[in-house]
């Protein structure tokens, strides 16, 4: 059973073999940092946790992300969770996750991650095509994926993860499919199947602007999508937002942690962090996030306080997106009854073709179908539309600037002293 109130910690790590040209995450391919970080991401742990004392209670996730977190040791890994544990309290039934490349790890790495308290792994495998997997930049060869897996059954994960991609530039119909089938015969926990967007400040965008590529037009990105959701449902997986795709009990816990707008600390660069209506990030830059945990003990560039109103918008936003809106949450937490408000403005149309209403726990859920998935963006807006005009104010949904410097020439911080 998944332990509550749900409490998160999400940890990024910086650094990749090679950069995929789709990804927009902060991450360097220059290593020879990885000491320093590890140092100073301890004692960010450390002041963060002092920081935020008085809101602290039980973590129920832990999330090694990145970047690609399977290049830190075991050794590593492990002396981040023993600070973790020192400083915080991690829940005994808590899930503690770490993505991996299939092309970094080795059974006796898994191993080591599994005795370090790491209990659920996430593999960046996105295709079973090798042509597509060097478009991607990826390192590993479709055969190292399925290995990836069958090694981290040896190592004794029960609970693992694959990403795969779709609607890539010229892939076909057949190819994905193909990708799908063999993700399935994996037989993982859980699959996260996403459609490839060009996000700016990546190679893949430049590709774009250049006309090296062509993106797959809206009609092709759908059908594979209804592909994809039908493949997954019929296989057993109970799809829980619009990318994700469970067994029944292995919804990722530290994602709904995010998609319900709980609570999370944050540590390492870029990462974003929310606790106590305020959400921080901190520096996307590794030579100022370093210099910023040494002068200051965190890594934060800057903070945002939410409204009230905002944290409202949010977790309907959120919570349409995923797992479906909770009457009970927003009576108790806002003070309103959003059903009362969707049902009474919905268009019909949408309310019969791509929501579904039930009864859980005696509370009433309102959550999309798998036909709403398809069109979540156009709900999502909808709904939002909607509660500005029953409240009679705007979400400000304004967007926030990030410094966004790869700068990996570091030569004042090559000694570990504070």
């Amino acid at each position: 059973m998944r332990p509550h109130p749900d409490f998160g910690v999400y940890l990024h790590i910086p650094f990749c073999e090679k950069k995929c040209v789709y990804c927009d995450f902060y991450s360097l391919e220059n290593m020879e940092h990885k000491d320093v970080f590890v140092s100073l991401l301890i004692e960010e742990i450390i002041a963060g946790a002092k920081k935020y004392s008085d809101h602290l209670r039980p973590a129920t996730s832990v999330f090694f992300g990145g970047g690609t977190p399977s290049l830190l040791t075991p050794e590593q890994i492990s002396t981040i969770m023993e600070t973790l544990r020192d400083q915080l309290t991690i829940h005994p039934d808590a899930e503690i996750t770490m993505e991996c490349n299939p092309g970094t790890i080795s059974i006796e790495s898994l191993r080591g991650y599994k005795q370090a308290g790491i209990n659920r792994l996430s593999f960046g495998i996105q295709s079973f095509n090798q042509e597509e997997l060097n478009f991607l930049h990826r390192i590993h060869t479709p055969e190292e994926g399925k290995v990836a897996v069958r090694i981290a059954r040896e190592a004794g994960f029960d609970n693992v993860n694959i990403d795969i991609i779709f609607a890539l530039p010229n892939q076909t119909i057949a190819s994905w499919t193909s990708t799908l089938e063999q993700a399935m015969a994996l037989n993982t926990e859980h699959i996260s199947a996403y459609s490839l967007i060009f996000e700016e400040k990546t190679p893949l965008f430049s590709m774009l602007q250049k006309g090296l590529v062509k993106p797959q037009d809206e009609e092709r990105d759908a059908e594979l999508y209804a592909l994809t959701i039908d493949a997954l449902s019929k296989a057993g997986y109970i799809q829980y937002e619009v990318s994700n795709f469970a067994k029944p009990g292995f919804a990722c816990n530290h994602n709904r942690t995010y998609w319900q707008a709980k609570e999370y600390l944050a540590f390492g660069p870029s990462a974003h962090g929310f606790i106590s209506k305020q959400r921080y990030w901190n520096y996307r830059n590794l030579k100022r996030y370093f210099e910023a945990v040494r002068l200051h003990g965190t890594g934060e560039a800057s903070i945002e306080v939410l409204t009230d109103h905002n944290m409202l918008y949010e977790t309907a936003f959120l919570g349409i997106r995923s797992e479906g809106l909770s009457k009970r949450r927003f009576l108790t937490d806002f003070g309103i009854d959003l059903h009362a408000m969707i049902f009474d403005r919905l268009d019909a149309q949408i309310l019969n073709e791509f929501l579904q209403v039930y009864d859980t726990d005696g509370d009433t859920i309102i959550s999309l179908n798998s036909s709403g998935f398809a069109i979540c963006d156009e709900i999502s807006v909808r709904i939002i539309a909607l509660l500005e005009e029953a409240l009679g104010s705007e979400w400000d949904a304004k967007g926030y600037e990030e410094e966004d410097d790869s700068i990996i020439d570091l030569p004042i911080l090559q000694d570990k002293t504070r």
